[in-house]
């Protein structure tokens, strides 16, 4: 029971990140001025890093001749478990930046809580990944930062990204079932012990940005357990092409 759970709890971690990653990617060569497009495109490449290193532990969990490119590459939507807000399109530069900015934010305090896992593989690679995400959470409340409290056009299309993201935001922090016997067993964290962090760091950042934090709104959830939206299935179409036209090519 464990090796299964921690298989999908592991798979979970990296969903998030190759697709999040992925998503960022689409923003090469078109980002709004050179040095941001590099930024960005870094940050991608940051995340289909870590989404590698989960992959490769969960292959080598499953065995049955598992690879990472298998598990990135040969599963149907309904089999990923990545959060709805990794999915979500990119919209314009300000969009793209609050979701990496939510994203990165939950990200720092949960490598951090599973560099104390009972697990020394996920352990290891939250360690690793933490020094990266330091970075995405800086170069993207920034962003949020200078959006927010700059023109009236940039504070406009802030706060209609606000409005886009913020009702996915509460999935974050919604586990399912493998994220709770894995936070029981040790080996994961658990969400409610981070979510204070998450809420205080997302208010200090808006509240300096001039921006309002929303309240009592209903929040998606679902991706966690292959429950997404349309969006998914363009990403994967378009990600898993070159496998699926060329079977046994490697990462």
């Amino acid at each position: 029971m464990k090796t299964k759970t921690l298989i999908e709890y592991t798979l979970h971690l990296a969903d998030n990140a190759l697709i999040i990653g992925h998503r960022n990617s689409e923003w090469c060569g078109h980002g709004p001025v050179l040095e941001q497009d590099i930024a960005i495109s870094n940050i991608a490449l940051d995340l289909i890093g870590q989404a590698r290193n989960f992959y490769q532990y969960a292959a080598q969990l499953s065995g049955n001749g598992a690879t990472e490119d298998s598990l990135a590459y040969l599963r149907d939507a309904i089999d990923y478990k990545n959060c709805l807000l990794a999915e979500l399109p990119n919209g314009d530069w300000g969009q793209t930046v609050l979701r990496q900015f939510f994203f990165s934010t939950y990200q720092y305090f949960l490598y951090q809580s599973l560099q104390k896992s009972t697990d020394q593989q996920l352990a290891a690679i939250a360690e690793k990944a933490l020094k990266e995400v330091t970075y995405h959470i800086r170069w993207s409340s920034e962003w949020v930062i200078r959006l927010g409290d700059g023109t009236d056009e940039s504070k406009k299309r802030i706060l209609q990204s606000i409005d886009e993201l913020w009702s996915y935001t509460g999935e974050l922090f919604k586990p399912a079932g493998y994220e709770t016997l894995a936070a029981n067993e040790g080996y994961g964290v658990d969400l409610a012990a981070i979510q204070k962090n998450w809420d205080e760091k997302i208010k200090s950042v808006l509240t300096e940005a001039t921006l309002p934090i929303p309240t009592n709104v209903w929040m998606q959830s679902g991706g966690k357990e292959g429950k997404h939206t349309e969006h998914l299935g363009f990403i994967l179409a378009e990600m898993q092409f070159l496998q699926r036209a060329y079977p046994g090519s490697e990462w």
